[in-house]
């Protein structure tokens, strides 16, 4: 199997497109074209984790985190990432990083948080908007369903668990061939009429260029009139974080050790619990911290996530809790996640789940 398989196969569901504008995912290092038999999932890539690549002979490295960030001015091993890519060059492996475009996943990191707390009814925190595209185009009457099967066939008219949606409406078209023009319909410097079909549908951004060259391919005429429009919908199968509802209420004290033991945290760092029920849920792995007032404004009872700082944690005003779990112990299942994700596409190919602990805070 080639790198490029496994990586085509996560970013149809995870594009690149949809990570964060701070964010560095995608191959980090390596040849998409490379050979590859196992791949080894985790969390951060680390020197630790690359030794454990090296061990068990695995040559693709896939991190929920990237190794690199920030364009590398030097390469001397003078800190860990330098290191961990000089080693990872040194033994050819590869490093994929599926970070935040996984995050904003709905089948990503915090599904996984979801099912593990027992929530239903998840639904995305803070679902994004602009995502969204829409392509007008306008097409000979005998020729539409043609063209409508090469939108459908690049992914165009997908909303939510409906597929091949559209739009047809009647009108008139006209044009006026020039006398370089080659035209399916009329003659050249004679104006021209015809009944046409105004074909619409909606299509992922990082879909967009796709449909349209296959519009173009499918379309009879020389130079098809079309319009691509960005759309203000907000995407509610892409975004921030996740909230839900438990099938039973609990008590504050109860919820907060139910999460205790699930991510077997050393500590939950909270704020003052408000007396009353558990009920509605809502969280964000990692670093979530800028969906609070969302949070709030969906009426959820508790928020959690990890890495709030000290004067972050007076913005509950006293209107929810606020549960910091751990940055590491929040997204610790996202290996699993992703493991599962691939093999349900490559049920014969190696998964390995690393075996390195590479939180790196302790607790005394």
């Amino acid at each position: 199997m080639k790198i490029h398989e496994i990586t085509k196969y996560l970013e149809s569901l995870a594009p690149l497109s949809t990570q964060e504008s701070y964010d560095n995912c995608g191959l980090i290092l390596g040849d998409l074209n490379a050979d590859v038999d196992e791949v080894l999932i985790s969390l951060d890539c680390t020197e630790e984790i690359v030794d454990e690549a090296i061990e068990k002979g695995i040559s693709l490295i896939i991190s929920h985190h990237p190794i690199v960030f920030k364009g590398l001015k030097k390469l001397n091993g003078s800190n860990y990432i330098e290191r961990t890519i000089i080693k990872a060059i040194k033994n050819d492996i590869a490093i994929y990083a599926l970070h935040t475009n996984f995050d904003n996943y709905l089948g990503g990191v915090n599904l996984e948080i979801g099912e593990r707390i027992g929530l239903n009814d998840l639904k995305i925190l803070l679902p994004k908007s602009q995502t969204l595209k829409k392509i007008s185009c306008y097409v000979p009457v005998e020729s539409v369903s043609d063209v409508k099967n090469s939108l459908f066939a690049s992914g165009a008219g997908e909303l939510g668990e409906y597929s091949n949606c559209s739009f047809v409406s009647e009108g008139v078209g006209g044009f006026l061939p020039s006398n370089n023009s080659n035209p399916v319909k009329g003659v050249k410097n004679e104006l021209f009429e015809s009944s046409e079909l105004k074909l619409e549908v909606i299509v992922s951004a990082d879909k967009v260029n796709k449909a349209v060259a296959e519009m173009i391919q499918a379309h009879p005429y020389e130079e098809p009139a079309y319009e691509v429009y960005t759309l203000d919908n907000t995407n509610n199968y892409l975004g921030s974080g996740m909230v839900g509802v438990l099938q039973q209420e609990m008590s504050e004290l109860d919820f907060l050790a139910h999460i205790k033991e699930v991510f077997e945290c050393g500590v939950i760092r909270h704020t003052k619990l408000l007396n009353r029920k558990i009920k509605k849920v809502a969280f964000c792995g990692g670093a979530g911290g800028f969906l609070l007032n969302r949070a709030k404004s969906v009426d959820a009872d508790i928020f959690i996530t990890g890495d709030y700082k000290y004067h972050e944690f007076f913005d509950s005003e006293n209107q929810i809790v606020i549960a910091d779990i751990g940055h590491f112990e929040s997204e610790q299942f996202t290996s699993k996640r992703i493991g599962a994700v691939l093999m349900k596409k490559f049920p014969n190919f190696a998964i390995h789940l690393t075996e390195v602990n590479t939180n790196p805070i302790n607790y005394f």
